[in-house]
């Protein structure tokens, strides 16, 4: 999975009698159909007859590029006799498919447009695995939002004000929950992604909608993060990833790759879960089973609860392209420990090579569990900071209390009582917290973000804080020739300056710089948090 892709190998055997049930009439594509490269190709199909469990069949389609590789793809069931293919072709030229004993071709063009998502492909692992670059090699930031109900509750012009906000604040990536769960037992037209336990049944009108969603995500030049099993759940049990049993959570997951593997999309298989211990051998099977070896698919992680990693037990699992983690929604000494010494900072030494993600930091405005206050923005920063020095970076997942659970009057989110009120989704886009995460960006992408390492030898003193209350995060780029150092509450920082001749002190609230002279004791310009730049 080195470049984000499971293996190429052809898949030559089946579900016992899935494909024999089904004879395919092709539609005829209109001629001279164009798709431009990264884009999407969609082709409809019609059965002949009816099957009665449309998620149990392996519906095939072989493409064959331009240079002759061939690459299997899965249909998806639209409702009635109607089957449909997506696919993402990755050269320009004339692609040809089969399935069924129909066949047909198509063009693939090169993108004129300025939506980088399309001009530079989906996200995929690094040659290191380190971090993510695009399709033709440019490093990728992940700064995610995370709007796990906003694709289920926002109307069309809702979801597209919401995306337009992230996009200008240089977001690169919207998190998001696809189906019924713990905060959102419904979409906003009140329906659901499926019915049924032991057997499920799948609503394509519910999913016709969310194509709508994830297709405005790519629009907007975000890459969609959608989680396909929540693993956390009420006692109604509505949570796909606890409520179902495994071979029917495989297929509902396997079905959603099907219809949206050809987006820009990255995969969180399991939302909120506890992944460890006894529970990982469950979770694994799930993952070979949707994400098998011999299908190419996008990266692929999971979302676990807070403060907790799972990842040394999957770390020989193929489709397991990164590691993400969530430090949580707090403010004492426990949680900023993990957050500097655990989670990331600590797995990402794990082999074979990853990146690291904090998917879910402190939400702004969400209470913290210890005192019950408002996370504040400077909390946000924090969080965020941390997590990037602790580990090479490679991103973050930024959160607003009102968002995540799409609140349109002020209430406390459904089954989450200890939060706190939240803000109606609307006045949160502009919360302090998220103006600065287009700070951080530019800061990091000032740099040569992808080739820092952590590094405490920057720091000539580098006392015990039990209490870590200013715990400073020091990282040095493999080459070194720059740092970045994050103070989160301190008058000044003692280095070992070496061969550095320059530094900036950046305000992370503002952007403004100031320069300053390198000395073996760097004074901060002001109160609260800064980022030192050395060069």
């Amino acid at each position: 999975m080195e470049h984000g892709y499971g293996s190429r190998r052809r898949h030559t055997t089946s579900q016992a009698g899935a494909v024999a049930l089904l004879v395919l009439l092709l539609s005829t594509p209109a001629a001279g159909a164009d798709v431009f490269r990264y884009g999407r190709f969609e082709q409809s199909f019609t059965s002949s007859k009816d099957v009665p469990n449309p998620l149990a069949e392996e519906v095939k389609v072989e493409f064959t590029s331009p240079g002759g590789q061939r690459q299997e793809v899965l249909a998806f069931w639209e409702g009635g006799r109607r089957w449909k293919v997506r696919f993402s072709p990755e050269q320009a030229g004339t692609w040809k498919y089969e399935g069924f004993g129909q066949s047909g071709r198509f063009r693939v063009s090169e993108y004129k447009g300025r939506n980088p998502l399309y001009r530079r492909g989906a996200p995929r692992l690094s040659k290191n695995r380190r971090y993510f670059v695009q399709a033709d090699g440019t490093p990728w930031f992940w700064l995610a939002d995370t709007a796990w109900n906003g694709a289920l509750l926002s109307t069309r012009e809702e979801w597209e004000k919401y995306l337009a906000d992230r996009s200008a604040k240089k977001f690169t990536a919207i998190q998001f929950v696809t189906t019924q769960w713990r905060a959102g037992r419904q979409d906003e037209r009140e329906q659901v992604a499926f019915t049924g336990t032991d057997r499920i049944e799948i609503n394509p009108a519910f999913f016709e909608r969310m194509d709508q969603k994830i297709e405005a995500i790519n629009e907007h030049g975000l890459v969609a993060a959608p989680v396909l099993l929540w693993a956390l759940t009420s006692k109604d049990r509505e949570s796909p990833g606890e409520g179902l049993p495994d071979d029917q959570a495989i297929l509902l997951a396997r079905y959603m790759v099907s219809r949206y593997d050809a987006y820009g999309v990255v995969w969180l298989l399991g939302g909120d879960g506890d992944y460890r211990g006894a529970r990982a051998e469950r979770w694994k099977s799930i993952g070979r089973a949707v994400f098998p070896d011999t299908r190419r698919h996008r990266l692929v992680t999971m979302h676990p609860r807070g403060m907790q990693s799972p990842w040394p037990e999957y770390r020989d699992e193929p489709w397991v392209g990164f590691f993400m983690y969530q430090s949580g929604h707090g403010n004492d000494p426990r949680k900023w420990r993990w957050n500097a010494t655990q989670g990331g900072a600590a797995d990402w030494k794990l082999a074979p090579a990853r990146p690291v993600v904090d998917g879910e930091i402190n939400y702004e405005g969400h209470l913290d569990y210890q005192t019950q206050k408002p996370i504040a923005e400077a909390q946000v920063r924090r969080a965020a900071y941390y997590s990037l020095l602790g580990a090479p970076p490679a991103g973050v997942t930024y959160g607003a209390h009102g968002i995540w659970p799409w609140i349109r009057t002020p209430s406390v989110p459904l089954d989450h009582p200890r939060t706190g009120v939240a803000q109606p989704w609307f006045e949160c886009l502009d919360y302090p917290g998220a103006r600065q995460m287009k700070v951080l960006r530019e800061i990091f992408d000032s740099v040569a973000w992808w080739k820092l390492r952590p590094d405490r030898a920057l720091l000539a003193e580098d006392s015990d804080d039990p209490e870590f209350r200013n715990h400073i995060m020091a990282a040095l780029s493999e080459t070194g020739d720059f740092a970045l150092l994050y103070l989160p509450a301190n008058d000044a920082v003692k280095i070992n300056p070496g061969k550095f001749r320059k530094a900036t002190w950046l305000d992370p609230r503002t952007g403004q710089r100031q320069p300053a002279a390198v000395q073996p004791e760097m004074k901060t310009p002001g109160s609260g948090d800064w980022v030192l730049l050395l060069r």
